[in-house]
């Protein structure tokens, strides 16, 4: 089981509001401590996931707790890998393959995200291969990107973006992005509180949208989610998922917190220009 990364375009006009499903996901980074506490989260984060939830739901765990996690959550969360190596056995030491994730019920799995590009040094050419790895296994990838703070405050948000969709997506066909959500993360929101405004997260993903539609097509753009992370927390899911290039949220610290956790995945759907649409659609047939 798992969810499909893209949602079938319905017509030009509603792009923005119909055929992207949200996807609300956490990533639990290190954490929690122990087997207990992974499990006692994941029954408190569960039992606020319903039909009427908005969007699609994932959990990005640590590798000892991926199985339990799933036991728990069943088909109502998704639960995926928080990295994976490109190399499918061998004398890789500490290495976790895309074929050993698959066989425990594995699809989703992050790629780039900013911890592994600086901790771990893993570069645009070692995310691509991971990528494409997940893709040859008919995964799907969670792709992150983003600017550091020195980069934004240089007007190069959209420039840094680019060049990282273009790297990592590098040999990924047009068909195989059915198989890839993009995470727009400002580095220097991750962990610091900060979190950019609707208004700025807005702007990149427009901007990630547009590059997107460069490396394939309008179709292909409009069909990707791309998803913002970087301190989301229930008093900014609103504002974000208001926007129409927002798709959805990768949750770091307030996944940890189920109140917190429950909250943004079960956020108020308010689309820009969704009731004004809706009114005259009404209008319309009356």
């Amino acid at each position: 089981s798992g969810f499909v990364a893209n949602q079938p375009t319905i017509s030009r006009q509603d792009t923005q509001l119909f055929e992207r499903k949200a996807f609300i996901t956490g990533n639990w980074k290190l954490n929690p401590t122990t087997k207990g506490e992974a499990m006692a989260l994941a029954q408190d984060i569960v039992k606020n996931v319903s039909i009427e939830s908005p969007g699609d739901v994932a959990l990005f765990v640590p590798f000892p707790f991926i199985e339990t996690v799933q036991n728990i959550c069943g088909d109502k969360i998704s639960i995926g890998a928080e990295m994976c190596t490109p190399q499918d056995s061998g004398a890789f030491t500490g290495g976790i393959s895309a074929q050993m994730l698959k066989s425990i019920g594995v699809e989703w799995v992050l790629a780039g995200h900013s911890e592994r590009r600086t901790i771990n040094a893993e570069d645009d050419y070692e995310i691509n291969a991971q990528c494409l790895k997940l893709i040859e296994n008919d995964m799907s990838v969670m792709l992150c990107i983003g600017e550091t703070l020195d980069e934004y405050e240089s007007d190069l948000a959209g420039a840094v973006c680019e060049t990282q969709l273009k790297k990592a997506l590098n040999n990924i066909s047009k068909e195989e992005m059915s198989r890839v959500a993009i995470a727009y993360e400002p580095v220097w929101a991750i962990g610091t509180g900060k979190v950019a405004t609707p208004e700025i997260a807005q702007d990149v993903h427009a901007k990630c949208r547009a590059i997107l539609a460069l490396i394939y097509d309008q179709e292909t753009a409009d069909s990707t989610r791309i998803l913002y992370g970087g301190s989301v927390s229930p008093d900014s899911i609103d504002g974000l998922m208001s926007k129409p290039d927002i798709d959805g949220a990768l949750v770091g610290g307030a996944s940890l917190s189920a109140e917190s956790f429950s909250r943004i995945i079960n956020f108020e759907v308010r689309k820009e220009g969704q009731i004004r649409r809706l009114k005259n659609k009404i209008k319309a047939i009356f």
